[in-house]
Order: structure tokens, then sequence, then C-alpha cells
């Protein structure tokens, strides 16, 4: 098989996901096209570039409906022979899209690809598709559905993290975001989102609250306890499946969760054929991926088994990666994976995350594989491992090299 190499990444600010963010106006659609029209313009692509535009975002209704992908190309400045492909793997989407890109290339199904994701929250909330594995009591009560918040709580629960031990973990979180985005670590992979008169939108990520301190995130109430024990109970369903819980704690709050917000990412793959064709050098390579379902309840443990099997699969230790991305979904979900693997918080999202700057579901995957690529190029590091938890029980996993 061929190598397939990552030649750039960027992404967009994020948006506070609510009508008074600053992409609030701005489409899906619209979104993904700048994107795309910024690798291409950054690249000097033109004609029939690439293969394929694979695209990912986790509520397809809507606006995110239909093949998104394809809508996105047409409303971007690409050549309109360049198909577009949508998928849909929750939190996973924009990650999965640029694995599934980079290993049609290795497969030698087409030279060059664009990859990432989506996902306006403010426009198309959270749920608002009507997803089965929530409403379909045939599935739900088999599955022993909760919510992503009980889970995360159940996680806590289940490990030993406490109210402050996940409100460190936030606050952590919000400082480091806040000092790489004043070290301009992210002036490479961050582009400014403009109206069509070509004026600033937005030109940095508008969830961060550098001044989050243990106090003012201690005085907010737990976000699932209601939910959880008395309306509509979910806690009781969690317990049926894990009795020697006793009790969930509930530890999670909006300050110590990934924030709702609008956003895109995008990541152009070739080989070295692509590479050399367009005149371009590339960054990092490809060395592994993997996929993996789990526990559908506790389900945002994903990061974990996804981690042992790119591992074993591509033959590597804990201790052969240099520089680790886990979303940020909920704190607990780092710290379980910190506490797992025994990997020194100094390793892990050195550049803060979701928790900090936002979880635009569908984009995630790849905005976390270009900032682990920025970093360590940064950092002078060679190896980085991209995870991210996946709602009803999964997990996704990139490793990068550089090259």
């Amino acid at each position: 098989m061929q190598d397939a190499y990552i030649y750039d990444a960027i992404r967009t600010p994020r948006g506070k996901g609510r009508k008074d963010g600053s992409l609030h106006e701005v489409t899906s659609a619209r979104l993904s096209a700048v994107t795309l029209d910024e690798l291409a313009t950054r690249n000097g692509l033109e004609g029939h570039a690439v293969e394929d535009v694979i695209w990912g975002n986790a509520t397809q209704v809507a606006e995110q409906g239909g093949c998104l992908a394809r809508t996105a190309v047409l409303a971007s400045k690409l050549h309109e022979s360049i198909p577009g492909l949508s998928i849909n793997r929750f939190c996973a989407s924009g990650m999965e899209a640029v694995n599934l890109a980079a290993n049609q290339i290795r497969g030698g199904a087409g030279d060059g690809y664009i990859a990432g994701g989506v996902e306006c929250m403010s426009r198309v909330p959270m749920g608002s598709d009507g997803a089965a594995i929530a409403v379909d009591p045939s599935i739900a009560m088999e599955t022993y559905f909760v919510p992503q918040g009980i889970s995360a709580d159940i996680i806590a629960t289940e490990y030993g993290f406490s109210r402050d031990d996940v409100d460190a973990y936030a606050v952590e979180s919000q400082k480091r975001a806040a000092a790489a985005w004043e070290d301009k670590r992210f002036d490479r992979s961050v582009f400014t989102v403009r109206d069509i008169n070509g004026l600033p939108i937005l030109d940095h990520d508008e969830y961060i609250r550098p001044g989050t301190d243990m106090q003012s995130l201690g005085g907010l109430k737990p976000a699932f306890k209601e939910q959880g024990e008395t309306m509509p109970g979910f806690d009781q369903i969690a317990l049926m499946k894990y009795p020697h819980l006793e009790a969930v704690n509930h530890v999670h709050t909006a300050g110590n969760s990934s924030g709702i917000v609008d956003g895109a990412a995008g990541v152009l793959l070739g080989s070295k054929a692509f590479g050399e064709k367009w005149g371009l050098k590339p960054r990092a390579r490809i060395r592994a991926t993997a996929k993996i379902g789990n526990d559908p309840t506790i389900m945002l443990i994903g990061p974990v088994p996804a981690t042992n099997k790119i591992l074993t699969e591509s033959g590597m230790g804990i201790g052969d990666i240099d520089l680790f991305e886990v979303n940020e979904a909920f704190s607990s979900v780092v710290l379980r994976f910190m506490q797992a693997f025994d990997v020194d918080h100094g390793k892990v999202n050195v550049n803060g995350g979701a928790i900090a700057m936002g979880h635009p579901l569908g984009a995630s995957g790849a905005i976390i594989i270009g900032t682990l690529l920025d970093e360590m190029e940064r950092a002078d590091k060679e190896v980085g491992l991209a995870t991210l938890c996946v709602a009803s029980g999964m997990g996704a996993a990139t490793i990068i090299e550089r090259v």
C-alpha cells in the first residue's frame, strides 16, 4: 500500500452555538464551502484536483441533511466534477472522514482527498434529528440508553473522579487555550470567516473564558442531576446495569463539559504523487487508524479501547506516542484516558480543548488532528495520537507521524 500524507489542515474559529453567536447567520453549507475554498486557495488546487470530498456532521437534518458534502462542493469554488460523501459517526465524524480518505489513498482509490466536517449547533440543535437510539423504546430500553451527560457522570463515579477533579481539569483547559491563543499557536490553521463582502465575521474562538477558576466553577449546579434523579430518572436505568455503583455522583456542569459551538475543519490528504503534482510538501503521514464499539451506557469511554486497538494493530506502545489530543467532551473522559494509560497531563491537550473552545460535533475530529499536527511541529515531536469518544458507545483514533 502507498502512504497517505497530510498536506494541510485548517479550521474556522469556533463561534458560540447560540443565536447571538458570531457564526449563527452562516449556514452549514456556507461554513463548509469557505473551508473548502480556503484549502484550495492555500494549496493552489484547480480543476478535478481531488478524488472526493468526505465531510462529516452529526445531526444530519434540515440544512445539514441530504448529502451536505456535495452541497458544500457546489457552494464552493471547487470544480463540479468533484463529488461529495457525507458521513456520520457522531462526534468522530470529522476524524472518520480523514481516516476514510487516508485509507482510500493507501488502497489506491484516488491520490488526493479533502476530508473534515462541520456542525452549526446554533442553527441545527443537537438531537433535533430524533435519533432512534434515544427515542425508540425497543432500542433504548434494550441498550440501557442514558444521555451523554449521565454517561460522563457514570465514568466519574466508576473511576473515582470528584467534583474538584473535573473542575480542576476544566480550569486547566481554559488556561491552556487562552495561553495558546496569546502565543498565536493556532495562526497556521485558523482562518477568518468573512461575509460575502469580504468583511470579517469571526477570527478567534469566542467561547473561551480565560478568567475561569475553581471558585467560579464551584458555584455551578450539576447539569445532569435533575434528569438523572427526578425527571426522567436516568440514574435508575444506569444502576440497573451497574448495581455496584449504588448511586451516580453528578459532578459535571456547563463549566466542565464541552461547549456548544459552530465550526468547520478540513484536511488535505494525498499520496506522494499528489504532492509532487501540486508542488506540495507533506507535513505528516497517517500511520494508523482505528474505530471500535463499546458499552453504549457508559458510552464515552471509547478513547481507551480505541487507543488499545490502534496501538496493538500498529505494533506500538503508549510510550511511543509523544503527544495526545483527547477530545474534551467532558472532563471525566480525558481524566479516565490519562488514568488508564498513566499518561502525564503535560502530553495531553497541551493547548486546551473543547471544554474551553467548544465541540462542533462533526468537525471536532478533524480539528484535533490539525491541532495535534500544529503542536507536533511547534514542539518538534515526531508521533501523535488523536482520539474521541462517540455517542452510543464508540471510539475512534488516528496516529500521525511527521515526515
